[in-house]
């Protein structure tokens, strides 16, 4: 195993050890965060679901109150008849679904999110290789295969992010930046596992959420109390 760095392991002896709650924890995140950049905080999720199955895949989306700190740039792939419409909402690129074909099949992946009218995709599946393994690949289930691309685009640039349960059981999200308030961070973080929790497949037998920690991109990771995130789902069953 790797030996950590001196930052590294001087921001694990100020982490605490045992789970804590979620306002503490949007606290203590940035404070012993150690990079001189302004890192992601990041949430991960270990679920208790056997994704080998169809009735247990667990993926989704959420709207981030605060959003995420990221600039996304969207590539939106319509008609001549939505162009104007995506540009309008704030997209960073529009193809024509041939277009973008030739472009990314010959290497061109300069954008982090895909939305697409239905009628391009019979046109990008043919991408379904190189956008498949990548997340980038559109889908009508993740809202962004449909009609009204405008508000596809709208969303993703007001911080719509996507989930999905990975083979080892666990669900990886973005909720800001270091530099967001802890409130924010908080009610980004709310938002992010509430949606894991109303996508809880019917099919999921025992506990659905076995372990939630947040960390930054280079900081050591906390854990939350499981208490705490089942009275989240009490609350939202109210």
């Amino acid at each position: 195993m790797p030996r950590r760095g001196k930052k590294y392991r001087a921001a694990a002896e100020r982490a605490p050890r045992e789970p804590v709650g979620i306002e503490s924890a949007m606290k203590t995140v940035r404070e012993i965060a150690w990079a001189g950049f302004d890192e992601s905080v990041e949430v991960a999720m270990q679920l208790g679901v056997d994704p080998r199955h169809a009735d247990q895949m667990v993926r989704g989306t959420v709207v981030l109150p605060h959003g995420t700190g990221r600039d996304v740039r969207v590539l939106a792939i319509c008609g001549a008849d939505q162009l104007q419409a995506a540009k309008d909402a704030g997209a960073d690129l529009v193809m024509s679904g041939e277009e973008a074909v030739e472009k990314i099949s010959g290497g061109f992946l300069e954008f982090d999110a895909v939305v697409a009218t239905p009628d391009m995709m019979r046109h990008i599946g043919r991408l379904g290789r190189v956008l498949g393994p990548r997340g980038l690949m559109p889908n009508p289930k993740t809202g962004t295969v449909t009609p009204n691309i405008g508000d596809a685009v709208k969303a993703i640039k007001a911080g719509k992010v996507e989930f999905r349960v990975s083979k080892t059981k666990t669900i990886h999200g973005v909720i800001g930046k270091k530099s967001f308030e802890p409130g924010k961070l908080e009610d980004n973080f709310r938002a992010f596992v509430g949606a894991v929790q109303r996508a809880k497949p019917p099919a999921a037998k025992g506990r659905y959420i076995q372990s939630v920690h947040v960390a930054t991109t280079m900081s050591p990771s906390l854990e939350i109390d499981l208490a705490e995130i089942e009275r989240l789902q009490t609350a939202e069953s109210a």
